[in-house]
């Protein structure tokens, strides 16, 4: 049981697809720098899209951090696309058809609208994830909460729906709020629920997609829930402006979808750490007197972000052709299956040879910042 005095320290596993895989070898790192059986260090874990479920696996093995660990790298390691989505030739065929039969009845006729059934994701979550275990981890002192964030079709609000011990509360902001809730598999299907690409899924009699899609303040909801060291992984993109390429011509579809997708998973997060970095100084700048003289209610929130140290858009344009046949087929027009477009690709990219590149940087980057994570994990 952790001592009240205690920080509450919480992690953030941002959105990205396939991207998530950097998660795991960052996680790795951390256990290994931890002694053996230690229970998990992050009493508040918050996850979006598919960092929610690396977030949830997490929760779950809450008794056992390494043994969590372990089982997410087992899982990410022997991934395959076909595992999270259907990739024979008659499941993309059936999608497209219910789009054009859609079309012809003027949008009235009932379909989901998505280019790829995730009806395999939902039987892996259910076996690899012991929902149950979230409550027991609670009720042992080993977790907090656990918040998985995903966005409303019917309101347009991003919904944190979060599973925590007595005394949290929900929350009501513009346009965002916390929810108290059950985290089952209906929660990550729904956060991890790219538009267009994935279903939505219904949860508490509402459709939603996914968490990164209106998530104006990603560091949020491990705000809500009480934390005052937030860990934040991310899953970048390109590092700098030294690794972009130069555009020649008039950019592919596949290369706006890539922009659209950055934009949506990885510049909020980043955005929203940097204000979070310039509330600190502002803070610290105040003072403690200064702030009580003035009645102003504003905490330092210690954060370390690590994010990657080469360009994921470059590493999977060497991996595009693990892609499965049928996938590479019917995204060779959007300029997909070629270098530029290797960032839309990396979102969908969940074949071994990607992902194990991806857990490889994640570990190499923690341990290059061993002293940093070691400093976090003081009181």
């Amino acid at each position: 049981m952790p001592q009240a005095s205690a920080p509450n320290r919480g992690l953030i596993l941002s959105g990205g697809g396939a991207r998530a895989a950097y998660q795991v070898g960052v996680l790795s790192a951390i256990a290994d720098m931890l002694p053996a059986h230690s229970s998990n260090p992050f009493p508040i874990i918050c996850g979006t899209s598919a960092g929610g479920i690396n977030a949830a696996a997490l929760a779950a093995g809450a008794h056992d951090y390494r043994l969590a660990v372990r089982g997410l790298e087992r899982v990410w390691a022997n991934m395959t696309a076909e595992q999270v989505y259907r990739t024979d030739i008659f499941a993309f065929l059936r999608s497209l058809l219910r789009w054009l039969i859609s079309s012809a009845a003027g949008g009235r006729a009932v379909t989901r609208s998505a280019l790829l059934d995730s009806t395999p994701l939902k039987r892996l979550l259910r076996l690899v994830i012991n929902f149950q275990r979230i409550e027991e981890s609670i009720r042992q002192g080993h977790l907090r909460a656990l918040s998985i964030t995903a966005s409303s079709y019917a309101t347009g609000e991003s919904v944190a729906f979060f599973q925590g011990a007595e005394g949290v509360d929900e929350w009501t902001r513009a346009r965002r709020l916390g929810r108290r809730s059950d985290i089952g598999v209906q929660h990550l299907l729904a956060s991890a629920a790219i538009p267009l690409l994935f279903p939505a899924e219904k949860v508490d009699g509402s459709y939603y997609g996914d968490g990164a899609v209106r998530q104006l303040a990603p560091v949020s909801p491990a705000l809500h829930l009480g934390a005052d060291k937030l860990l934040v992984i991310g899953v970048s993109g390109n590092v700098s402006a030294d690794h972009q390429r130069q555009l020649s011509g008039y950019p592919s579809l596949a290369q706006v979808l890539g922009h659209v997708l950055n934009s949506v998973f990885v510049d909020t997060l980043e955005g929203d750490v940097e204000r979070l970095e310039r509330i600190n100084r502002t803070v610290e700048a105040l003072g403690k007197r200064a702030r009580s003289q003035h009645g102003i209610q504003l905490r330092q929130v210690d954060v370390l972000k690590i994010y990657p140290s080469q360009p994921i858009d470059e590493i999977a344009a060497e991996h595009i052709k693990e892609l499965p046949r049928t996938l590479r087929f019917f995204l060779s027009g959007s300029g997909a299956t070629r270098s530029p477009g290797a960032s839309a690709v990396s979102y969908l990219l969940f074949e071994p040879g990607f992902t194990g590149r991806l857990m490889s940087l994640g570990y190499q980057d923690a341990k290059a910042r061993e002293d940093e994570i070691r400093a976090f994990f003081e009181d």
